[in-house]
């Protein structure tokens, strides 16, 4: 019984939130009703931890803010060269926008997606705070003590 007991504890510590929290039986709980009530809290918590809109299209926000940016940039540099601006073709002045356009938004694109994985691991970290709590606060609902 013993072996039994601790192995189902183990493998219930292994499904537990990543925090490790110590639960202590304040109602004089059976060793199989904490087991019982650790698995309906941990559903609990998962069920009640939602999953948030992914973070997409970071990159491609990224990049055509960029393109804009130096489209718009490379106009307005142009313009304050104007009498050598002036002089050069449309197609050189149309090849000279692109190209900077170009520039800045691959490097827009680099910003979009570092601010989409900032944006993913804060929504991570909200989730496992919110399934911690949302554990804990079960258990304690149901007469045990829990301590991070």
């Amino acid at each position: 019984m013993r072996t039994f007991t601790w192995g189902c504890l183990l493998a219930l510590l292994a499904v537990l939130p990543a925090e490790a929290q110590t639960v202590v039986p304040l109602k004089g709980q059976s060793s199989q009703q904490m087991q019982q009530d650790m698995a309906d809290c941990n559903s609990v918590a998962a069920s009640s931890t939602s999953a948030s809109s992914p973070h997409v299209g970071g990159r491609v926000k990224g990049a055509a803010a960029g393109a804009a940016a130096g489209a718009v940039g490379a106009e307005v540099r142009g313009r304050q060269h104007d009498e050598v601006y002036d002089r050069a073709g449309d197609n050189a002045k149309q090849q000279y926008r692109q190209n900077r356009a170009g520039e800045v938004a691959a490097a827009g694109g680099v910003v979009g997606a570092s601010r989409q994985r900032q944006e993913r691991r804060q929504d991570r970290r909200t989730q496992n705070e919110a399934s911690t709590s949302a554990y804990g606060g079960c258990l304690q609902g149901r007469g045990y003590q829990v301590s991070p």
